[in-house]
Parts: structure tokens; C-alpha cells; sequence
């Protein structure tokens, strides 16, 4: 596969744009000297600073939303309940935090090494990586990668080479930010209809 990856004129956009026009786009992981590639499949776009659901609201600049502040093409990692990761795709430009959220991916290339970082009872395929948690430890994802530059590094990055443009987009509200007041019920979070590893319907 010829791997065209996604550039700063792409993610240095709005993250409400960026949000869904991943959908469909491939998300490539090296592991093992392996390309782990898998299709992104749902999404969830913040808007700081004025989004009560973002990490950056008020423009909250700390140690755990600095990435968020730097151009669009960087990762912003952080942690969830203590033990699971969550992979960000910083959008915008520098100094203006927004994020997308890769809530869910379905396995492309791979998938011996995913089963193998999940290590889980399940036999439905989709189990591996449909949630963010599940899918930062199928390709094994965590806080040293947080920064990473998507752009012009090679161990995590996305591209566009993907055939795959025929399913109709879902937008309907973000997951498990009841605190967000007025913000909880925006229709920011994207999906591939009918999808299987879609988190939640």
C-alpha cells in the first residue's frame, strides 16, 4: 500500500471538520516491524475553549492539556479511570486547544498483534477495538506517545489510503460527559452507520 499520510492543511482545521472527515481514514501503528493499520470508525470532537466537555475549557493550559496546545498533527494522550488511554488527534492551529477523539477502529492489517495486546476471552472481533480504551491497548497506545508528531513521525500517524467512502455518517451526542452542562447534548461525536466496532449506538 502506497502511504500518503495526512498533512497540516488537513488536521489545522476546526475539529468539528476534522472529526468527520476521519471517519473512513486509516490510523497506522508500527509494532513488532509490523504496520498495524486499522480504519477509524467513530469519533468525538472538543472545542476549546468555549466547550464545557473539553479538557481546555476556559482555556485550561496544565501539564495533562499542554498538547492540546500545539498545531494540529499531534497526539494528546491522557488516562481514564485510573487505567486506560485515550488517543487524540490535536486539531487547529497552535494556541487554539481542540481535539478529536478516536473513540473506535475496526482492524484492517495486523490483527495477529492486536489479539495479542488485548489478550481478551471474547471471540467477537469487534470486542478488540470498539472503545477508545480498547483500542490504545490493541496498538499499544499510552502517555509516551502523548505530543507525538502524526505529520513527520513514522510510529503512529493516519492516512487517506482508504477506498471506503460509501456508508452514510452518523452525528449524534458525546459519551459519558454528563458535567458539561449545555454542551453534554451537542451532536459532536460521529460514526459510520451500521458499522460493527461503532462503540455505542
Amino acid at each position: 500500500m502506497t502511504t500518503i499520510k495526512l498533512d497540516a492543511d488537513f488536521y489545522q482545521q476546526d475539529a468539528l471538520v476534522v472529526a468527520q472527515k476521519l471517519i473512513g481514514k486509516l490510523l497506522v501503528r508500527r509494532l513488532q516491524g509490523t504496520e498495524v493499520i486499522c480504519k477509524i470508525v467513530e469519533t468525538e470532537a472538543y472545542i476549546g475553549p468555549e466547550d464545557k466537555g473539553c479538557h481546555a475549557y476556559q482555556n485550561k493550559r496544565t501539564k495533562r492539556t499542554e498538547a492540546m496546545f500545539t498545531s494540529g498533527g499531534h497526539a494528546y494522550i491522557y488516562v481514564i479511570y485510573g487505567m486506560y488511554y485515550c488517543f487524540n488527534v490535536v486539531a487547529s492551529v497552535k494556541d487554539k486547544p481542540e481535539a478529536v477523539l478516536i473513540r473506535a477502529v475496526e482492524p484492517i492489517a495486523g490483527i495477529d498483534i492486536i489479539r495479542e495486546n488485548r489478550a481478551i476471552k471474547s471471540m467477537k472481533i469487534a470486542a478488540l477495538t470498539n472503545g477508545p480504551g480498547k483500542l490504545c491497548q490493541a496498538l499499544n497506545i499510552d502517555k509516551k506517545l502523548n505530543g507525538y508528531n502524526l505529520i513527520s513521525e513514522d510510529e503512529l500517524y493516519l492516512t487517506g489510503d482508504n477506498t471506503d467512502q460509501d456508508y452514510q455518517l452518523v452525528a449524534t451526542k458525546r459519551i459519558n460527559i454528563d458535567y458539561a452542562e449545555d454542551y453534554k447534548d451537542k451532536p459532536w461525536r460521529f460514526y459510520h452507520q451500521g458499522n460493527p466496532f461503532v462503540s455505542k449506538l
